[in-house]
């Protein structure tokens, strides 16, 4: 196999994961029935792990083996540029990742977006950050000041009207990355 192409680990995760909790590793042994020996190589990045091994150590620290190897594989960040955006009368910079879309928008007062975008699996939370926003959903209307969010699922038909010159945080939240 190419080395170029073989994906790079870093296991010092677990380290990280085990002091968070206040574990030792003979506690997190204990509770996985993985060896003390095997768990202080992973640590120090000095072994390959089995799934079977990941899987027992995830269970410890309550999360899933894909979320153990996703942490071990993303130990970096990912820097990426706003792009611009226009909804109706609204004008957005975004910048999008793969479980969440982050619009910062401003609408003068009397901006409307009237039929937004279906997004078919996201949350929506609208975050008033200057003036008054007004939200409404198919059964509710909600008048949003600054500093107030609503919550609410996208792919309810939604209008939002600027009472007052506004800016506001709009994020578009995967439900299966919801929290």
């Amino acid at each position: 196999m190419n080395d170029d192409i073989t994906p790079s680990f870093d296991f010092t995760v677990l380290r990280d994961l085990r002091r968070r909790e206040d574990l030792t590793i003979g506690e997190v042994s204990k509770r996985s029935g993985v060896s003390p020996a095997t768990i202080s190589k992973l640590e120090r990045n000095q072994a390959k792990a089995e799934l079977d091994t990941l899987f027992r150590l995830s269970r410890v620290f309550g999360i899933n083996a894909t979320d153990l190897i996703s942490l071990a594989e993303s130990r970096t960040a990912h820097k990426k540029s706003a792009g611009d955006y226009a909804s109706g009368d609204f004008r957005f910079k975004n910048v999008n990742y793969a479980n969440v879309e982050c619009y910062h928008g401003y609408g003068a007062k009397g901006a409307r977006i009237s039929r937004p975008e279906i997004h078919h699996d996201d949350y929506e939370v609208c975050w008033a950050l200057k003036g008054v926003i007004r939200i409404a959903l198919p059964h509710e209307t909600h008048d949003l000041a600054a500093g107030d969010a609503l919550q609410f699922d996208a792919i309810l038909e939604h209008t939002y009207e600027a009472l007052e010159d506004c800016e506001i945080l709009i994020l578009h939240l995967n439900k299966g990355k919801r929290f």
